[in-house]
């Protein structure tokens, strides 16, 4: 299993910065892509960026220029830096983790699991 724990989110002003990190433990030289999501009051879950193997990303289009995401193996840690922040990113923002290993019968178990979630206000 894996498991994410995300941190730093907060209140901040328009145009401020945050920095989000996810630190996964348990099995993680499995992990092959980690993103962060994020869900605002009455709207659904929406992909905000991803990272995948070779350092590919993906980003929200409403983010891209904004926020980078990135990812410290050695650490077991994605970031995700927001920048220029506005009151529409005003949601919970979590982080997961996809991956895959064999089994001990030599069967592949493909896995996806969440973090808890983190608040991020952007408001004057």
């Amino acid at each position: 299993q894996v498991q994410l724990v995300e941190s730093g989110g907060g209140l901040v002003q328009p145009g401020g910065s945050l920095r989000l990190s996810c630190v996964a433990s348990g099995r993680t030289g499995s992990i092959s892509e980690m993103g962060w999501y994020r869900q605002a009051p009455g709207r659904q879950r929406e992909l905000v960026a991803r990272i995948m193997s070779g350092d590919t990303t993906d980003y929200n289009g409403s983010v891209r220029g904004r926020f980078t995401i990135s990812r410290d193996d050695a650490k077991n840690t994605a970031y995700l830096h927001m920048n220029n922040l506005k009151p529409e990113d005003t949601a919970v923002y979590s982080c997961n983790a996809l991956g895959g290993y064999y089994n001990d019968a030599g069967e592949r178990v493909e896995y996806k699991y969440w973090g808890q979630g983190t608040q991020v206000t952007v408001s004057s």
